[in-house]
């Protein structure tokens, strides 16, 4: 690279593509040509009355690196700027992981759960990262808590934006072992709760003018499995179709809903549920890829889905595998 300067810019280039010259030349050559096209450009914005020389088409011929130079004072625009984001199982795991990526994207996040401690401290935590985040308690099953957690959105915040139905519970139950209770207390958290924060987040999105909902299903809710309990299958499966009909009913009001899909993650609840190093290192061995996934590769998701990029996704099931449906 050999340094030069364009007026009072700094440029580095090997060499240009002339336009009197019409072909490489070293660079004091190149430089010379340019000072001349400019000074030519300058009398055709005095006779043209051009605003600058953009307009005139020269732009393509000053250095990369100066333009770029000239748009370092730009800031940074985050994925998620100005939105409004309801998360539901915030204050650990999965949750906590994307409210925080959430905020580093710049929302205003309201986090919601029933573990009130972990809950409080995540929130000041968020606070003191300089990220604008509160926390309420959410019992995913009461309508009630439902309303308050919206409404404290709105009244924080001043509107919602982003829900995510994030909040759920797992089992190892076979059928036969799966007890009445059990079934309805999985059905009451993983179904009861998906439907009742999208019925309760309806009405403020129509407030703000549409909205992203995202309900985390499962790769159990897509493909049926020897070790996963019938029960959360049943409750994820009907997680991806609730999906699909909010989807539908509510496009017109630019409503948008999508599923996610993670297959094994290495999360505290499911390293929970299998016992011993040994057992964990079999069920990692029957994965595609050899590996569990990571709370934050189905964070990266959720934050796509959540932001305008998805603009054109409602209804849709975003897999986060590592190939676990492709076998």
């Amino acid at each position: 690279m050999i340094p030069g300067k364009l007026g009072n810019r700094e440029c580095y280039s090997t060499s240009y593509i002339c336009l009197t010259c019409h072909g490489f030349r070293p660079f004091l050559t190149q430089v010379s040509c340019l000072l001349v096209i400019l000074s030519l450009a300058k009398q055709a914005v005095k006779l043209r009355g051009c605003s600058n020389v953009d307009s005139l088409g020269l732009a393509a011929y000053v250095p990369t690196t100066s333009r770029v130079a000239a748009n370092q004072k730009e800031t940074a625009v985050g994925r998620m700027d100005g939105k409004v984001a309801l998360i539901s199982g915030g204050a650990r795991g999965q949750g906590a992981i994307e409210a925080k990526m959430f905020c580093d994207e710049g929302a205003k996040v309201v986090l919601g759960d029933i573990l009130d401690e972990q809950g409080r401290a995540l929130e000041k935590d968020l606070q003191a990262s300089g990220a604008e985040a509160t926390f309420v308690h959410l019992d995913v099953t009461k309508e009630v808590d439902w309303r308050d957690a919206v409404a404290m959105a709105e009244r924080h915040y001043g509107k919602l934006n982003v829900l995510v139905n994030n909040a759920g519970v797992t089992m190892r139950q076979s059928i036969e072992e799966t007890s009445e209770e059990d079934w309805d207390d999985i059905m009451g958290i993983n179904v009861k709760g998906v439907f009742l924060g999208t019925k309760c987040a309806i009405p403020a999105m129509r407030r703000t003018g549409g909205g992203s909902i995202i309900n985390i299903s499962s790769v159990a809710g897509i493909v049926g499995s020897k070790t996963t309990s019938a029960a959360y299958s049943a409750t994820k499966g009907a997680v991806r179709l609730f999906t699909k009909a909010a989807a539908m009913q509510h496009v017109q009001e630019n409503i948008r809903c999508n599923s996610v899909h993670p297959g094994p993650i290495a999360t505290e609840m499911i390293r929970g549920l299998i016992a011993g190093e040994a057992a964990w290192d079999q069920r990692l061995a029957r994965l595609p890829m050899g590996r569990a996934g990571t709370p934050e590769e189905v964070a990266y998701g959720v934050v796509y889905l959540a932001s305008d990029e998805s603009s054109y996704m409602t209804g849709s099931e975003l897999v986060i595998d590592g190939g676990t449906t492709a076998q």
